[in-house]
């Protein structure tokens, strides 16, 4: 099978599912609706600018919103078609998780985060380099955080993570509201009956991939809840360390010998 007709199958695949084909139906057209109507009222003369401010921001969560639901629904359809594999890289751990932090920091600026606070707790041993997959491992974080952020209007979201020979663990854990539904999105073997329970076609698409993601590069994602209605993500990676005599070498093949001094 050509690998164009392995996507279209993988895509068929997510849209077998009436749910989902409804529930995006209406995603769109409620994040359409509100870009359409926002716009609309920038055009008003009437508004001062932190209206305008406020209008503007709406209609960017709107764009980002879809454009998340879109990347989400394909990735995971191409998930389902086999092609895609898990791609190690030599990674910093420490240096990894702080600049995925300072992006959500970024994000949490927005006035509508303004009562949650982001903490980094148990950080591993930064100085060692491994190998793990990071573009997949950011996407299936940037998700979680995401899922954190949606049920957590205020209170804390903690991000941390230990790191051992052979493994590389990871939490996400909030105090949110949104334990039960994330538990029967992660877990369902039957997506149409869970989405008729719950009608929210962003989180089961959101944690539908983050589940595929996580497969695919060998590890195990689980939730428990934390406290009453809150909700703890993890995932356990298998990666190797970089062995460093290795890594002088390379460093030191690097050298541009234009630049370099004889001794």
């Amino acid at each position: 099978m050509k690998t164009d007709d392995k996507i279209s199958a993988g895509i068929f695949k997510m849209i077998n599912c009436p749910t989902i084909l409804t529930g995006m139906s209406h995603e769109m057209r409620t994040h359409m609706n509100s870009i359409v109507a926002f716009s609309f009222l920038l055009n008003n003369t009437e508004c001062d600018e932190n209206e305008r401010k406020e209008f503007s921001n709406h209609i960017l969560s709107s764009c980002e919103q879809l454009m998340v639901l879109f990347d989400n629904f394909l990735d995971s359809a191409i998930i389902d078609t086999g092609n895609s594999k898990a791609e190690p890289r030599s990674c910093n751990l420490g240096r990894f998780m702080d600049d995925l932090l300072s992006e959500f920091r970024v994000f949490l600026n927005r006035d509508e985060y303004k009562d949650v606070v982001l903490i980094l707790e148990n950080q591993a041993d930064s100085l060692n380099d491994i190998y793990i997959d990071t573009d997949r491992l950011t996407r299936v974080m940037k998700n979680l955080f995401q899922n954190s952020l949606t049920y957590t209007k205020s209170g804390y979201i903690k991000i941390g993570y230990t790191l051992s020979d052979s493994k590389a663990e990871f939490f996400i854990k909030d105090s949110g509201s949104g334990y039960m539904k994330c538990k029967e999105f992660l877990q369902t073997s039957n997506l149409n009956e869970s989405l008729r329970r719950h009608n929210d076609t962003s989180t089961a698409i959101n944690l539908t991939l983050a589940r595929k993601l996580v497969t695919l590069m060998n590890g195990e994602i689980g939730i428990e809840n934390n406290g009453h209605t809150g909700t703890t993500m993890y995932l356990s990676m298998p990666v190797r360390h970089v062995n460093k005599s290795r890594l002088s070498i390379n460093k030191l093949n690097d050298i541009n010998p234009k630049t370099s001094i004889a001794i």
